[in-house]
């Protein structure tokens, strides 16, 4: 049994104006199955489906056709949402509260023991333990990255997906995050995360999935890509050069 399976997977929005009805698809035909304990990563560019998926897995959209399954259970369901850490793009955080409040009022909207614990081993494993009086408006970004990754993890979950988390960290805060990210999976945590950042993919994702215009391209597993670095990125811009905005343009 994979962790996450999305099977044939479609989502058509629906958009209804005053004389007209817009129909746009997210995904189309889409098949994942990311197997427990790795790093997934998904790449695309913008529009590609990779956030449509995403919330395709979390039960925030339906699908039009398809099946989403997690743990064994179709979505939506409540006890798959328990076994789920998430993580949005652009997560919103009281700024006014320090990273340890914050993390307390997670811990009790999410009804889990032994909050004060929770909340002291989860600054630790993000490396926040010293900041946490501080409150969030002196943090930076990568700091309150790392924050959303402590929430994420409070009620001790075994599957994390985060939408775009290295997106607008600086190269030293990407290396904290990946480093986060790799300390996770050794945990036995399986990560399904998207993000545009392809040198720190191609170094912590075991296998990672090319998105473009809603379908999927191809998968690629670690050995395809780790004989040479940058290789990842060339065969990305391979793979959607013909089949997106960017096969306007003309490559070198």
């Amino acid at each position: 049994m994979n962790a996450i399976e999305l099977c044939n997977i479609t989502k058509v929005y629906t958009r209804k104006n005053l004389f007209s009805t817009v129909h746009s698809t997210g995904v189309e035909h889409l098949d994942l199955a990311i197997r427990h304990g790795e790093i997934y990563g998904l790449l695309g560019l913008n529009g590609s489906g990779k956030t449509t998926a995403i919330k395709l897995i979390l039960g925030l959209i339906m699908p039009t056709e398809g099946t989403v399954i997690v743990q064994g259970e179709k979505v939506p369901s409540p006890a798959v949402l328990r076994q789920i850490g998430f993580l949005p793009e652009a997560p919103y955080f009281y700024r006014y509260l320090t990273a340890r409040e914050i993390l307390t009022m997670y811990g009790n909207l999410s009804q889990i023991d032994n909050v004060s614990e929770s909340v002291e081993r989860m600054l630790v494993q993000v490396g926040l333990e010293d900041a946490a009086d501080k409150k969030l408006e002196e943090f930076s970004k990568g700091m309150l990255q790392r924050i959303g990754i402590a929430q994420s993890l409070l009620h001790n979950p075994v599957i994390l997906v985060y939408d775009e988390p290295l997106s607008g960290l600086d190269p030293l805060a990407m290396q904290v995050m990946a480093t986060v990210l790799l300390d996770l999976k050794r945990q036995g945590k399986t990560i399904l995360f998207s993000s545009h950042r392809i040198a720190i993919v191609e170094k912590i994702c075991d296998r990672v999935a090319i998105l473009s215009r809603g379908s999927l391209v191809r998968v690629l597993e670690q050995p395809e890509w780790a004989q040479a670095s940058g290789e990842l990125e060339r065969i990305f811009i391979a793979d959607v050069a013909a089949s997106s905005e960017l096969g306007r343009i003309k490559l070198p």
